[in-house]
């Protein structure tokens, strides 16, 4: 059985009923459908609350809409963080490779939502892209405060170790299926087994291969191929690891 922790069931090309009909045909029990924006939030919210317990959803707001982290938004996150559903703040983090929003107003959202995790006692899912370093410093000052995962992660080794070392761990996407990440794979082979996931980030980066169509939850068994071929251990210890990992920092996602 399988969970996928990161994908977006309000974006898919199917329908949320037929993603997920396709995903429990493959043994995928368990999705995290995420908030990035407050057009998102409350439907998000609806799907968690119409397919508990086989949906959960995050709430933040993702570094290009950093702008939009306004009081109201922040209060209207707040205000549903205590709800079983909602399971982490994220999507958050910073983004220098697009730049769709200033750099420190990205940092001060980052900062905030990272302060309304800590005060709900809640794990992060963080997207980051071509800022390791501004990353691993908001993250450094959270220390022993805040736990979560490093969505569809892409970066280098140091940034990986350097979160682990945080208390971080680790999520793969179909990207570690693709020819030109042996980086990134030679990365996941040496990362500790207890802290790593698998997740999907639907509907993007289908994993081969699935390349070419719009990706969806069932496909996660494929990044879990490579991943457990990776680690050298079979598919089922692989499943049952990074279960019991879901369960140990995302605490509300039932057995």
């Amino acid at each position: 059985m399988w969970y996928d922790m990161h994908a977006h069931l309000d974006k898919l090309e199917v329908s949320p009923e037929q993603a997920l009909l396709n995903a429990r045909a493959v043994g995928v029990v368990k999705i995290v459908t995420i908030g990035t924006e407050p057009a998102d939030h409350q439907v998000v919210l609806d799907l968690a609350k119409k397919y508990y317990p086989s949906v959960y959803c995050t709430l933040g707001v993702h570094p290009h809409e950093a702008a939009l982290f306004t009081p109201e938004v922040k209060a209207f996150i707040d205000s549903h963080l205590p709800e079983k559903e909602v399971v982490a703040v994220g999507e958050i983090g910073l983004d220098y490779y697009y730049d769709h929003a200033d750099r420190n107003v990205q940092k001060q959202a980052f900062r905030e939502q990272l302060e309304m995790a800590a005060k709900h006692g809640l794990p992060v899912e963080i997207h980051t892209r071509d800022a390791e370093e501004d990353t691993l410093a908001i993250l450094g000052e959270f220390k022993g405060k805040v736990k979560g995962i490093i969505h569809c992660f892409t970066g280098t080794r140091e940034l990986a170790f350097g979160c682990i070392d945080l208390g971080f761990n680790i999520s793969i996407s179909g990207v570690v299926t693709f020819k030109n990440a042996q980086s990134l794979r030679d990365t996941v082979r040496d990362l500790p087994l207890d802290r790593i996931h698998v997740e999907t980030d639907a509907p993007f980066l289908a994993p081969i291969p699935m390349r070419g169509k719009k990706n969806e939850p069932s496909y996660v068994v494929h990044t879990a191929q490579v991943v457990a071929d990776l680690k050298g251990i079979t598919l089922e210890q692989l499943a049952t690891q990074t279960r019991q990992n879901a369960h140990t920092l995302f605490t509300k996602i039932t057995p």
